[in-house]
């Protein structure tokens, strides 16, 4: 019997990508006599990249599935999909057999874009990205009775994120050819143990259907302005939660909080630098049984600060943000109970060389996201803090962004640092 939990997440699935895809592009669901959309299916088939342990003792097949997407091209009536070059938006749903019956199998729900590449008469190439949720009908707790237990998710929902090539070859001016040379991440980002996820090389071939009434005639692209801004500030306050060890029963609390300045470097991008501040409850914590820290009742140890690097990609309402940064307080450090070959145990130095992945957390870090605009200048985002492909955390905050606007580019009655959702109909 299909457990009645595993619907009602692909029904969350469902509602959570449609409202992405609206949010992302409203234009595209107001009816008019030019509305067109495509219709993708596509079966693919895959390898597992950098297996753990786990995975290697189950031996599973290669993944193979059916991607299945919904596609809507730019209607060129929104700032951003003329900055960006008139890209394609879709909901994808794909389908996965994990390729073995304790992997199991499971279905991803997700909103992506696909950026123009190379165009010409007989290809067109472009750039997928998407993100979503996935929903699986095995994992760990599931599993306990079998020979060797499915150590690689431990929730039935988990974060699915994918990227590739797409490659399509029109055949009429309905129909075309679509291949897709791609990559999927699907993991809870430690939320609950164990939680090795799954890391999978694709690729596909399928067939494209674009709905076009014959009286349809292209919309008159509509110019807008540049940003009347270059420079802003941006602070963020972020919590969650997090399980440490897979035998630990209690889930842990972190909070984190950001403030960074971005440089504008064209309409659809921005770069900059920040300071960050982490609080990780688990770490020295005496109520979990995780071995890669020392227990110590000192809470001042569970914060950590660093510097970091930050990137913007804006996409209209949603960006997305891809942060390095390096440690410049780090406590844990000095909490490692293995005995490093070159440090052995005890203090490390500020930059320290890592033994091995999921022996110790490196000196960097890693953080990338999206957020989405609610109003004006306020933000809700989802971000993963990563230490190369491991994840530490995922967590959810508000936003809020302080634009700069040029003195020229000022509207009357409209205070300088405030920045409307829909700032170009001012202009």
């Amino acid at each position: 019997m299909v457990n009645r939990k595993f619907f009602i997440a692909l029904l969350c699935l469902a509602l959570f990508c449609y409202s992405a895809v609206i949010a992302g592009n409203p234009n595209q669901f107001y009816k008019s006599g030019n509305d067109r959309f495509s219709i993708k299916v596509q079966p693919f088939m895959g390898t597992y990249l950098m297996p753990s342990s786990n995975l290697t003792d189950i031996n599973p097949t290669g993944p193979a599935g059916l991607n299945f997407g919904i596609e809507f091209p730019s209607s060129q009536q929104r700032p951003w999909q003329q900055y960006l070059n008139n890209p394609t938006v879709g909901l994808g749903m794909s389908y996965i057999d994990l390729g073995h019956k304790t992997m199991g199998k499971g279905i991803a729900a997700y909103p992506y874009i696909m950026l123009n590449g190379f165009r010409s008469e007989h290809f067109n190439l472009k750039v997928k990205l998407g993100s979503g949720l996935s929903a699986l009908n095995q994992h760990y707790y599931k599993t306990l009775d079998e020979p060797i237990p499915n150590k690689t998710f431990s929730t039935t929902i988990n974060a699915y994120l994918t990227g590739g090539l797409n490659l399509e070859f029109p055949i009429t001016r309905n129909f075309a050819i679509n291949s897709e040379l791609g990559f999927f991440h699907i993991s809870n980002g430690r939320t609950r143990e164990p939680n090795k996820g799954a890391n999978v090389l694709y690729g596909g071939i399928g067939l494209v259907a674009t709905i076009n009434p014959a009286e349809a005639e292209e919309r008159k692209p509509i110019t807008f302005p540049d940003l009347p801004y270059k420079w802003s500030l941006n602070i963020t306050a972020s919590s969650g939660v997090h399980a440490a060890d897979s035998s630990d029963a209690k889930r842990f609390a972190i909070f984190s909080f950001h403030a960074g300045v971005i440089y504008s470097t064209c309409n659809w991008h921005g770069i900059g630098v920040g300071a960050d501040w982490f609080y990780n409850d688990a770490i020295g914590n005496p109520d979990t049984n995780r071995d890669m820290y020392r227990t110590t009742e000192q809470k001042w140890r569970r914060m950590r600060g660093g510097l970091s690097l930050n990137n913007e990609f804006k996409f209209g309402d949603i960006t997305a943000m891809v942060d390095w940064g390096v440690y410049l307080i780090n406590p844990v450090r000095n909490l490692y109970t293995n005995n490093h070959p070159i440090y052995g145990v005890g203090n490390r130095p500020l930059f320290y060389k890592s033994e091995e992945t999921g022996v110790d957390e490196r000196f960097h870090y890693i953080r990338f996201g999206v957020k989405y605009r609610i109003f004006d200048n306020v933000h809700l985002q989802a971000l993963a803090k990563t230490h190369m492909h491991i994840c530490e955390l995922i967590e959810f905050g508000i936003s809020y962004q302080i634009p700069f606007i040029e003195k020229g580019k000022r509207v009357d009655d409209k205070k300088i640092f405030h920045h409307r959702r829909n700032w170009w109909k001012e202009y």
